[in-house]
């Protein structure tokens, strides 16, 4: 116990002498830093380049955060410009399908253009804007109906060939009934052959051939026409090739693309002479040439006065 006394009565007024001194070395330094003097500016300098580049090891952490920091930013920075840079990919990547979408869309605008129809006839363009079509009903609606003209019966086409006709007109829509609609009858002439024959759909792409008058002349490939027969459609519409079914029956492999129908045209078919009183297509009596009609009464006269 003693010692330890000893010792803290020995280290007491060394601490306070130290205390003393660093306080004097501050009060000195603080002095001698605000004497505005040459010599005392030199010594100044002199000190700061000893004692600075010194310090450098002290100054590593700082420099090590305020690089962390500056990194750090760089980082948010980036990752902004990552998510800029995503989402303008998203926008090309849009744009891009809906440039693919149009370019589509002109070449079969074009390729409805290109299509060879009798000049007689007129068309209207229509979008298909819905497929209303069931296992019992194959059917398309398209945005053109009684506001520009469209009547029941007219036929449609895609781009290639016939599509159907129109089966049900709305002031601002029409329904077209397909071909291969289970309802649908057209009148064909199979060419070179010039067959006729009755396309009947039956809700596949490849309607059956019935009521064909040869069968023997039809060859796979032939092509197959509207014959205009009926006068539902005019005639010469392509409606597409003769191929032969794996029942053995003749089928066409239609012309159109029923899986990609975006435009349709309607064509201004129109309708045929109308004969209402059938009798009035024969000739007059005096129109007819040859020997007179025998009138049976003078004739039984006759014979009486010879007798």
């Amino acid at each position: 116990m003693a010692r330890d006394k000893n010792s803290e009565d020995f280290i007491g007024p060394i601490r306070r002498l130290l205390v003393g001194v660093l306080v004097l070395a501050l009060v000195g330094l603080f002095l001698v830093w605000r004497i505005d003097s040459p010599r005392v500016e030199r010594l100044r300098a002199a000190a700061i380049d000893a004692v600075i580049p010194s310090f450098d090891w002290a100054m590593a952490p700082v420099t090590g955060a305020a690089n962390l920091v500056s990194d750090f930013q760089s980082y948010q920075q980036l990752r902004a410009q990552n998510q800029d840079l995503r989402r303008e990919l998203q926008q090309m990547r849009a744009w891009r399908e809906a440039a693919l979408q149009l370019e589509q869309e002109n070449a079969k605008l074009l390729d409805l253009n290109n299509v060879s129809l009798d000049p007689k006839l007129t068309v209207v363009t229509g979008v298909v804007i819905t497929d209303s079509g069931s296992p019992f009903r194959q059917s398309v609606l398209v945005n053109v109906g009684a506001r520009d003209g469209i009547l029941d019966g007219w036929p449609t086409m895609d781009a290639i060939g016939l599509v159907g006709r129109i089966a049900g007109v709305g002031q601002n829509s029409s329904r077209v009934m397909l071909l291969t609609d289970t309802s649908s009858r057209i009148p064909v002439t199979i060419q070179p052959s010039g067959q006729r024959a009755i396309l009947a759909g039956d809700n596949s792409l490849n309607p059956p051939l019935e009521f064909l008058e040869d069968a023997a002349l039809v060859r796979p490939g032939d092509r197959v026409v509207s014959s205009g027969d009926g006068g539902v459609f005019p005639a010469d519409l392509l409606v597409g090739q003769v191929a032969l079914g794996t029942d053995n029956r003749l089928r066409v492999r239609l012309a159109a693309d029923y899986q990609r129908l975006e435009f349709l045209r309607v064509l201004r078919s129109q309708p045929h002479e109308r004969i209402d009183d059938p009798g009035n297509l024969l000739a007059p009596e005096a129109e007819f040439f040859g020997p007179a009609a025998i009138n049976p009464a003078a004739l039984s006269a006759s014979e009486f006065g010879d007798g």
